[in-house]
């Protein structure tokens, strides 16, 4: 029995989506099983399937360099609290 990922997408709307996985001894059959379990109340419109021993993982010390930089993200809090300081500064100042 293989392992696989199941990925569906609705035509033309956002991006495939990870729906679950399921075991089958073949592609063909996988397909199958897919379509009527995960696409039985229309779920998607496009169908992934995704053989887990065909996955290519990043281990933790290949993403590693990429965690410790927080400056990548903002949520506009710091900004939005600088605007307010100015903001409460100038009228201060005008009156």
């Amino acid at each position: 029995m293989k392992r696989y990922e199941v990925f569906l997408k609705k035509d033309g709307k956002d991006e495939y989506r990870h729906a679950g996985s399921l075991d089958a001894p073949d592609d063909e059959l996988a397909l199958v099983l897919a379509r009527e379990t995960y696409l039985r109340r229309a779920e998607g419109d496009r169908l992934w399937l995704v053989d887990r021993d065909h996955l290519v993982i990043g281990p933790p010390e290949f993403v590693a360099p990429n965690t410790d930089k927080p400056h990548r993200h903002n949520d506009g809090e710091r900004i939005a609290e600088r605007r307010r300081r100015r903001r409460d500064l100038g009228e201060k100042d005008a009156s």
